[in-house]
């Protein structure tokens, strides 16, 4: 097997770690079964319901990062570390009213940046590019409800191009990751509360459980502070990608990590930071034959918000009337002028 196609493995694989996707034919599923969150701890009193309340025309800009270091053993003992990264910079909103209460907004992708660390292969660096710079524009509309949980959401036309690889997109799409929209409990909770948030995910065919644990540390007004624990586990299963001409079986995946959130109520993403370990074992068929390939991965995750949160209607009601006011002196003038 060549190392471009081990490599190009090895990138598909990658993003299992960080990113998942929209609630489509390859989906983050919050609430299929049960509810999205359980609480195993209600902590501290005084105890309350948190919700998000997002104003209308709310908008928010994030720079999204991940960086992966990445350790593979081959059946011929041949020793690969390569740290494929990506930098998406995401602009989500303006928000508008969806159903029954919920909000709806859309998501781009303004620019994505292939991290490309020195000394890589050019002909993967090149591929790395590629690909990223193919999302560039690309995005669609999610609906949430005031605890986070997606409702409804769908592909622009951008985003069905045929260059656009759709497995790729189907995970970025609404750029959204454990960090960023943080699942709330539906019951109250104080500081020191820790529940749970339960997703299937699909993630480049392969079906991946994860478990995401928060605990809130801190809460100051409309600020929440928390830890968040994450675990990713699938069973053993074989997907096809006929375009790289790659077969892929999972024997075994597991990954965790852990990092801080800081999550405004009043706004579509969080702050956070986050950086874990996994390890895997697939078998990696091509027309040169199959390999078996150990994976034990370092990843690391940061997201930089900044908001443009939607103006108060006391503010909007007070601006329009000292508008009104001045349009009334100024036509006052112009005609004491025409006098």
């Amino acid at each position: 097997m060549t190392k471009q196609v081990l490599l190009r493995a090895l990138i598909l694989m990658s993003a299992l770690l960080v990113l998942n996707g929209c609630k489509d034919s390859e989906t983050a599923n919050d609430a299929k079964k049960g509810d999205a969150a359980l609480v195993l701890d209600a902590g501290q009193e005084p105890r309350e319901s948190l919700r998000y309340k997002i104003a209308h025309g709310t908008t928010t800009t994030a720079m999204m990062e991940f960086g992966i270091a990445s350790l593979t053993t081959t059946d011929r003992a041949a020793q690969l570390a390569v740290t494929p990264g990506v930098r998406l910079h995401v602009v989500s909103g303006p928000t508008l009213e969806g159903k029954r209460g919920s909000t709806r907004f859309d998501v781009r992708i303004i620019k994505a940046e292939a991290i490309v660390p020195e000394g890589i292969d050019p002909k993967v660096a090149m591929d790395l590019n590629r690909s990223a710079s193919v999302l560039n524009n690309v995005g669609g509309w999610v609906e949430v409800d005031d605890r986070g949980i997606i409702q409804r959401t769908e592909l622009n036309h951008a985003a069905k191009r045929s260059d656009v690889p759709i497995r790729l997109l189907a995970m970025i799409i609404n750029a959204r990751t454990s960090l960023s929209r943080v699942i709330l409990p539906a019951e109250p909770i104080g500081v020191g509360a820790r529940w749970e948030a339960r997703k299937e995910l699909v993630l480049y065919g392969f079906e991946v459980s994860q478990v995401d644990t928060y605990t809130l540390t801190e809460k100051v007004g409309d600020e929440l502070k928390l830890n968040v624990q994450m675990q990713q586990t699938a069973l053993p299963q074989t997907i096809t990608f006929e375009e790289e001409g790659i077969e892929l079986t999972v024997e075994a995946f597991k990954m965790n990590a852990a990092g801080e959130v800081i999550a405004n109520l009043n706004a579509l993403e969080s702050n956070a930071a986050a950086s874990g370990e996994s390890a895997g074992v697939l078998n990696v068929k091509t027309v040169d034959g199959t390999e078996r390939v150990e994976i034990d991965r370092a990843v690391q995750m940061r997201m930089t918000v900044t908001y443009d949160l939607a103006e108060s209607e006391e503010i909007v009601a007070v601006e329009d009337a000292e508008a009104a006011v001045d349009a009334e002196e100024e036509a006052g003038e112009e005609l004491e002028a025409q006098e």
